[in-house]
């Protein structure tokens, strides 16, 4: 078996009982593992007594997405070529795993791939997490082909062709296990949401690359483990835009940053005059946590610079994605400007 497919889980009972009979049935050429995080509601004895061909790896704690993979997956390094990072609401269809590994194989420098991400509950539209490929704006907003901002696509094979995109998503990503383990794997401070984003954007300053392959499609519940209203995920997505900017990016730090703050503040705005006062809350937590981490991360910017070779910019969208969907109302991928694209 070259390719290990990953669960990470935490209290997801229902969501294995619901999927993983499918994953299994579907994903015959690959070891399927699950990796729990200290769950409480009975999903490691359901997993041991319900499928023994599945590798159970049980973490000694709960310290999240990013750190929850990176411990299981260091107790997999060197046994397998490829890792495949599926959450534990995802429901496969037939052979789709063979795309993306064969994906991977055709070229060296193809560090991850993810596939078409569609919505379990409404299956005939893209799900926010991924759809058909990720990309970032000027200002370092994540976008997707088939997703701006909450505006999501209904799929009608208009983003079925491969693509080099900048992101691909946690959700559903294979990676190479070597690249993974050389980049040290997901940033454990970002505990989870958007740590898939910074990955791809380190691995790109080593000019690796990454894919979407819709030829492999999934469906994708969303919010499972933290529902997309919620404030906690709105605290975890502001601040860690902020950590991964500081890390990666390489132009006028300060400007870009300050300018990132004026856009949150307007977005702080937004959720007054909805009366949605626990989000304001949330964004002014996260502008905080910046600032008491700015040694840290300045350390890690230190770092990313000293190793960066040759920076892969396939996905960068030059312009303002608030500008075309607020101003133009651009509200689907291919209507915006082809020539701002990073190819």
């Amino acid at each position: 078996m070259k390719t290990a497919v990953v669960i990470l889980n935490w209290n997801g009972l229902d969501f294995l009982k619901q999927f993983l009979p499918n994953l299994i049935q579907n994903t015959p050429n690959a070891s399927i593992v699950v990796v729990d995080n200290q769950s409480s509601d009975g999903s490691v004895d359901f997993v041991r007594k319900s499928f023994t061909t599945v590798e159970l790896i049980v973490n000694q704690s709960n310290g999240g997405f990013a750190k929850g993979y990176n411990d299981g997956l260091s107790k997999l390094r060197g046994r397998f070529d490829y890792y495949v990072l599926i959450n534990s609401d995802i429901e496969v269809t037939p052979n789709w795993l063979n795309p993306l590994v064969e994906k991977l194989e055709s070229n060296s420098n193809i560090a991850g791939v993810q596939p078409k991400v569609l919505s379990y509950n409404r299956k005939s539209h893209f799900e926010h997490a991924g759809a058909s490929g990720g990309f970032i704006d000027k200002n370092f907003y994540p976008f997707c082909r088939g997703r701006i901002f909450d505006e999501v696509e209904e799929d009608l094979g208009q983003y079925d062709n491969d693509k080099e995109v900048f992101w691909t998503t946690g959700a559903c990503m294979a990676v190479r296990a070597e690249v993974y383990h050389e980049l040290g794997g997901l940033d454990e401070d970002f505990f989870a949401h958007m740590e898939e984003i910074d990955f791809c954007w380190r691995a790109k300053k080593q000019n690796y690359a990454f894919y979407v392959v819709p030829a492999s499609k999934v469906y994708h519940v969303g919010g499972g483990t933290l529902n997309y209203e919620n404030p906690r995920k709105t605290y975890l997505n502001f601040r860690n835009s902020l950590f991964m900017i500081h890390k990666n990016y390489r132009g006028w730090l300060f400007g870009k940053i300050f300018y990132r703050l004026v856009l949150d503040g307007i977005a702080g705005v937004k959720y007054l005059t909805s009366f949605q006062f626990k989000h304001i809350i949330a964004i002014i937590k996260s502008h905080f946590a910046y600032y008491a981490n700015l040694q840290k991360l300045n350390i890690k910017r230190k770092q990313i610079k000293r190793e960066s070779t040759d920076y892969n910019a396939t996905g960068f969208y030059k312009a303002s994605l608030l500008w075309a969907y607020f101003y133009k109302r651009i509200k689907a991928f291919n209507g915006l400007n082809k020539r701002f694209f990073v190819d």
